[in-house]
């Protein structure tokens, strides 16, 4: 089952989002690795029972290796991202991607070198130009 990228992340509680993130990170993980993965180590039960719940709602899924069950993401890794930002952006900055390239671009907080500043650039350029296009239609 996929999900949407509309519901990639909004039905996901916090402790789920961190579980989430750890399969993200390693791509997939066994219960016992995902409990190690997490700040206030819960107890096994408790992360079991949270990749059931994300298993019946389509986030995750498992297999079998050996004796283990074995958990990976059935969500796209950039669909996940995505809406992972958004949720940044609006509870953090309003809604507004400006103000979040904004803090992104403040020295004090991110370097950001002069190529990868060329390159945002660049990006910025082609996001007018087919915006642009797009309006003409």
């Amino acid at each position: 089952m996929r999900i949407s990228k509309k519901t990639a992340d909004a039905d996901l509680s916090r402790r789920e989002r961190q579980i989430m993130d750890i399969l993200f990170a390693r791509g997939r993980a066994t219960g016992q690795e995902i409990q190690e993965g997490l700040a206030d180590k819960p107890n096994y039960s408790s992360v079991r029972t949270i990749l059931r719940v994300l298993e019946r709602k389509g986030f995750v899924r498992h297999f079998e290796e050996g004796l283990r069950y074995v958990y990976e993401p059935t969500v796209a890794r950039e669909a996940a991202s995505r809406s992972a930002l958004q949720r940044i952006i609006r509870t953090f900055f309003d809604g507004s991607a400006k103000e979040a390239v904004a803090a992104l671009l403040d020295p004090s907080a991110f370097h950001v070198s002069e190529e990868e500043l060329k390159e945002l650039a660049r990006m910025i350029d082609v996001s007018k130009r087919d915006r642009a296009k797009k309006e003409r239609k």
